[in-house]
């Protein structure tokens, strides 16, 4: 009898062509259920363009698959924090009334999600009053409802303080041991995620430059990106 796969999201062969421009070339590498993988690389480096194929945003080349299905047909399975959240500050919502928006019939009382991220204390307050941590909270808890079997978080630390910063990533790693769920960190802080990752995928200019698990890391080949100051700090678990 073969052996069932612990593959939750497999990439391969994946290009983006936009305006003319080869975004992101043959990108290949899979998740298995579970891990965190974080992806790095700099800025222009294809980051972006990686979620939003992987979600169906965009056009592409070659086969992304979430739990053994195309992705069109497991969007479900995938819960996804924006890095930015754009939206009228002074609209007249709460934040429980926003997050019933998505999930109509779910009792938000005594959920474990919103307990467990401290959403449940802000339930009476407007979004628009929401700090910038309070709502990166609320838009976790609104990707957590749906039990998803993947998170993805595009730069979730953009604009928060460092003591939100190391919060962040405390609970994302909460997340992924008490719930179980897979996580893709986009990310340009490269010491911080070797700490919170399994694997971590680096790009540059579109293509897998360096794959791998985070304690065997090709720090030569971050060099040439980064430079030669770049060092990478040792990170257990």
């Amino acid at each position: 009898m073969q052996k069932p796969s612990n593959k939750l999201l497999e990439v391969q062969d994946l290009s983006v062509n936009l305006g003319g421009l080869n975004i992101i070339k043959n990108v290949s590498f899979d998740l298995d259920q579970g891990d965190i993988l974080s992806v790095i690389g700099p800025n222009g480096s294809g980051k972006t363009t990686l979620v939003k194929a992987i979600l169906g945003l965009v056009a592409y080349k070659g086969k992304v698959s979430v739990n053994g299905k195309p992705v069109n047909k497991a969007l479900d399975l995938i819960g996804y924090v924006p890095q930015r959240f754009y939206f009228d500050r002074n609209f007249p919502i709460t934040v429980e009334e926003f997050l019933s928006l998505s999930f109509k019939g779910k009792d938000l009382k005594n959920n474990k999600v919103c307990d467990q991220l401290k959403v449940d204390d802000l339930y009476s307050k407007m979004i628009g009053a929401l700090s910038g941590g309070q709502l990166q909270r609320v838009l976790i808890a609104r990707a957590m409802l749906n039990n998803p079997k993947l998170l993805i978080f595009d730069e979730p630390t953009t604009g928060i303080d460092v003591g939100g910063q190391d919060s962040f990533y405390e609970m994302a790693s909460h997340l992924n041991k008490d719930h179980g769920v897979a996580i893709i960190l986009i990310s340009h802080e490269v010491n911080v995620v070797f700490k919170y990752s399994d694997k971590v995928l680096c790009l540059h200019e579109g293509e897998v430059c360096c794959h791998g698990n985070n304690y065997d890391f090709d720090i030569d080949a971050l060099k040439k990106i980064y430079g030669d100051n770049f060092s990478l700090h040792n990170h257990n678990h």
